[in-house]
């Protein structure tokens, strides 16, 4: 069985449950560790077979921590049985949720020297609630430019776990 590192960088916490997620799929995850990608050494990298990174979007980006991680560690990386997911919000239109379909997948694999050889785009979680002043008011903005959901006192989950289930099967063998 090969040990997995599964690495994430989430903004409100939906993409760290959803690679819980995938990382419950291993039968014996005392070979796996679970990381923040700012806790992720040199060290800890090289102690894994696989290494499975998911990083959410906020207003178009992923986070500047997710280009340095992999530009310090690219060659470790692309010795390793390897996979990458995004999150976002665009990913709940059928249209653009998949790695070929995506803007956000395409422009990270544009910007990054580092070729994944598992690719998913999961579509994320709205949870207005949760945030403040001014990132409610400007999530609410771009949901409404784009047709989503504007009601502030909500929580919107669009997350297809049934496709984070089936990604987590194909990418854990």
């Amino acid at each position: 069985m090969k040990s997995t590192l599964f690495i994430y960088s989430s903004t409100d916490g939906q993409t760290k449950t959803i690679i819980s997620r995938i990382k419950s799929f291993l039968s014996n995850d005392i070979d796996s560790m679970q990381m923040p990608i700012a806790e992720v050494s040199g060290e800890d990298i090289a102690k894994f077979d696989r290494i499975i990174i998911g990083a959410s979007i906020r207003y178009g980006k992923h986070k500047k921590e997710l280009y340095e991680f992999i530009d310090l560690h690219l060659d470790e990386l692309a010795k390793k049985d390897n996979a990458f997911f995004s999150v976002n919000v665009v990913a709940r239109k059928p249209e653009k949720n998949t790695p070929d379909t995506n803007p956000y997948m395409k422009k990270f694999l544009l910007q990054t020297s580092w070729e994944p050889k598992n690719l998913a785009v999961f579509a994320g979680k709205i949870d207005y609630p949760k945030y403040n002043f001014i990132d409610k008011q400007m999530i609410r903005l771009i949901m409404w430019i784009t047709k989503g959901p504007t009601n502030t006192s909500g929580t919107y989950e669009f997350t297809d776990w049934d496709k984070v289930d089936s990604f987590a099967k194909n990418v854990i063998k």
